[in-house]
């Protein structure tokens, strides 16, 4: 018996089954009970109370102690994680040790202020200004008080903030989480994610994505379900069931299993039901990324994300340190396809030595490829280190830059990575680019869409806005027909097109993208036997008119829907 829809406006009903519904992001059913982050630090009041002169010194040092202390634990996890988790826990240590933070507090220490409240106060500032910038900077909001809520609870001796560690196997819900508090997730003690806020792109589903956690984002009405309440998440679906019947939960987990437990048995390569041949890559940060997605039978790299080498630093790496990080990823995959994209700095990815800290539209200003025109020599050096990262392994990795925009700028990098003997392309992640595909192939070898930021780009709406999430769903048919644009000019001009975007890790929207011309999928590791696995099921024909459905759409559950319809007959 189906539970009865949700009503946001109504409380939560005792002892019977309701519904909410939300995006869904990552596949997979979780049953548990709810849990949920433990309490706000409490934060000092503001009492007047002024540190004497000849102890200032002592206070600041507290201080210094304090951040050094939460700055070096979440170095620790950085160190222990891998891909996108690392890098976030990376920059959120980095932002411990952000000289400009630091320096704020220690002005207010100076002026008589006790270490928490002059915490509190110069977190304020930032808050307010990344606040007034908007875009992507407006996220950094979240991780500044994230950052001030650890320091203050290191100060006062509060227990550390963030996600619970539960006694026993359940599901989490929150609010929203600080992108730290999601990238320290253990998946042996948390079944599955669903937040009130979110969308498909933001951090939270991204890293839930890497882990394999069933994940709903956006879901009206979760603040009314109470700690301890039982609820079945259906990450498939978008559907979070409050008291579900515990009979159908445990069937529905156990079907659950025994679909994952076919996935089990994936070995590649990726291919369409009638044996077209699609490539199922990895997106992958560092050599251990590159191991464990070779385990997960990955036939290569579709995404090496450089930035891990160069989050948190003072100085730029050196070419030899760069180059032998490459190496492990480039020998993990042996004679396969390896992608590397060059340094995508800016915007929510500030690097101290190369990026400015006060632009007004971080968004739309110096990322990516355009950091080059600021640092001169950057990209050349990394190019370098890629290209002896190739001589130690003998291969011959694809390059490709973020954040091109005109044929020109794809013509001047292509030059850059021939002449060091590597196979250039570019990223499709703004419309120009898209709507140039033809001209960029005239330059290029293979053109990779990073769905993510094309979205972003294409609705005008910021990826990591969570009041905006439904713009920057994937499904979206104006993100779709770019996607189709683009692959239309690889099938014109011979050459490959695939997507790294969190949407290839999507088993139905991937028959989708192949419907639609895209020659290559590249996702987290976790999802490689999903998406390989749920492609075998349809034949290139059903994934061409689940592509047509999904593209005569008028919004992103009308393409979910459309492309159900095709595809649930395949």
């Amino acid at each position: 018996m189906s539970a009865p829809a949700f009503d946001p406006a109504a409380p939560v009903p005792a002892g019977g089954p309701a519904v909410l519904t939300g995006t869904p992001v990552v596949p997979g059913v979780a049953f548990g009970p709810a849990v949920r982050p433990a309490g706000a630090v409490r934060l000092p009041e503001d009492d007047g109370s002024v540190v004497a002169e000849e102890a200032r010194a002592a206070e600041a040092a507290r201080f210094a102690a304090a951040a050094e202390v939460v700055a070096g634990r979440l170095a620790q996890r950085a160190e222990a994680a891998t891909g996108v988790s690392a890098e976030v826990l990376a920059t959120t240590a980095g932002l411990a040790r952000d000289r400009g933070l630091l320096s704020a507090v220690e002005q207010q220490i100076s002026a008589g202020v006790p270490a928490e409240r002059a915490t509190v106060r110069a977190a304020q500032q930032f808050v307010d200004l990344f606040t007034g910038l908007g875009g992507l900077m407006a996220e950094r909001v979240t991780d500044v008080r994230d950052i001030r809520d650890r320091i203050v609870a290191e100060l006062t001796g509060q227990e550390e903030p963030g996600v619970p560690r539960p006694e026993i196997p359940s599901v989490l819900l929150a609010e929203d989480l600080a992108p730290a508090d999601t990238a320290g997730l253990d998946a042996a003690h948390v079944l599955g994610l669903v937040t009130r806020l979110g969308g498909a792109t933001s951090h939270t589903a991204i890293i839930a994505r890497q882990l394999g956690l069933p994940c709903v984002v956006g879901v009206e009405g979760l603040e009314r379900v109470p700690a301890g309440a039982t609820v079945l998440v259906d990450g498939e679906q978008g559907t979070v069931t409050v008291d579900p019947d515990p009979e159908e939960a445990h069937a529905r987990v156990a079907e659950a299993r025994r679909a994952a437990a076919a996935l089990a048995g994936y070995r590649g390569p990726g291919s369409t039901r009638d044996g077209v041949p699609v490539a199922i890559l990895a997106n992958v940060q560092d050599g251990a990324g590159a191991r464990a997605a070779a385990a997960a039978h990955a036939e290569g790299v579709g995404l090496l994300r450089t930035e891990l080498a160069f989050l948190g630093r003072a100085a730029e790496p050196s070419i030899d340190e760069q180059a032998q990080g490459y190496a492990e990823v480039l020998a993990a995959f042996e004679g396969r396809k390896v992608v590397v994209r060059t340094l995508d700095a800016g915007s929510d990815k500030p690097l101290a030595f190369a990026t400015a800290p006060d632009e007004a539209n971080p968004a739309l200003g110096v990322r990516g490829l355009r950091v080059a025109r600021r640092s001169p020599g950057l990209l050349e050096r990394q190019l370098d280190a890629i290209a002896e990262a190739a001589r130690r392994t003998g291969t011959q990795p694809w390059v490709m830059a973020p954040m091109v925009a005109t044929a020109p700028e794809a013509a001047a990098f292509a030059a850059l990575v021939r002449e060091r003997g590597l196979v250039p392309g570019v990223m499709v992640e703004v419309p120009s680019a898209a709507l140039l595909a033809d001209r960029l192939f005239e330059h290029v070898d293979f053109l990779s869409i990073g769905t993510n930021d094309l979205s972003q780009y294409t609705l005008a709406a910021d990826r990591l806005s969570a009041d905006l999430a439904d713009l920057t769903d994937p499904w979206q048919p104006a993100l779709l027909a770019l996607v189709e644009a683009t692959a239309s000019a690889g099938q014109r001009a011979e050459r490959p097109v695939g997507v790294c975007g969190e949407a290839a890790a999507d088993p139905l929207l991937a028959c989708v993208l192949v419907g639609l011309g895209v020659t290559s999928l590249s996702c987290a590791a976790s999802s490689v036997a999903g998406v390989g696995a749920r492609l075998a099921t349809a034949d290139l024909a059903t994934c061409r008119r689940a592509a047509e459905g999904a593209l005569g759409a008028d919004d992103p559950q009308g393409a979910r829907a459309a492309a159900r319809a095709v595809l649930a007959g395949a």
